[in-house]
């Protein structure tokens, strides 16, 4: 998945307010409230066509982002940034916004993100285990991310960046098929 420069851009400004040493807001924290403004614009569809109708004058749309904003008690930081979303008429980028702040913020604070999909559920102990295998072999710290696909058939795949480590059985099948087909 790409993400716009736009987002990105305006993503890298609020990491750069929310990292910075004397922040009164933390990256979690941040994050957290972007996600809870993003799930009330995209559960009610009157609130979303206000947002990003051109007919509804910017000073109006901050004065609702400012309300919600308090309902939600999120930071004046994080309200100002829904205010220029809406002054740049950007609002509707908010998810990709928040995406690429994330992505950001967990490289400037030494997190990769890891994608792992397994042939089912993990356990806890399973995923305790595996987060802390992946973290010993990558030498970083990670935000796992799991997702469940039968064709796994059994095993894990983790996808780190751009290295993939192959655990399954499906890639266990495959190498030994490729194996077994060079000998002939």
């Amino acid at each position: 998945m790409t993400l716009s420069a736009v987002a990105t851009r305006y993503a890298t400004a609020f990491a750069d307010v929310v990292t910075a040493s004397d922040s009164p807001l933390k990256a979690d924290a941040a994050a957290a409230e972007l996600r809870s403004f993003d799930a009330v614009l995209k559960s009610s569809p009157e609130l979303h066509n206000a947002l990003l109708s051109p007919s509804v004058p910017a000073n109006r749309k901050r004065i609702i982002v400012t309300r919600i904003g308090e309902a939600l008690k999120l930071s004046r930081i994080t309200r100002n940034l829904l205010c220029v979303l809406i002054d740049h008429r950007r609002i509707g980028s908010l998810s990709e916004v928040i995406r690429s702040f994330e992505l950001i913020a967990d490289a400037r604070l030494g997190f990769a993100h890891a994608e792992v999909t397994s042939a089912n559920e993990l356990s806890e102990q399973q995923r305790f285990a595996l987060s802390d295998q992946l973290e010993r072999l990558t030498g970083k710290r990670l935000r796992m991310h799991y997702s469940v696909d039968a064709s796994v058939i059994g095993g894990a795949i983790a996808r780190i960046g751009s290295t993939v480590y192959d655990g399954s059985v499906r890639g266990q099948l495959s190498i030994m098929s490729r194996r077994l087909s060079a000998q002939v």
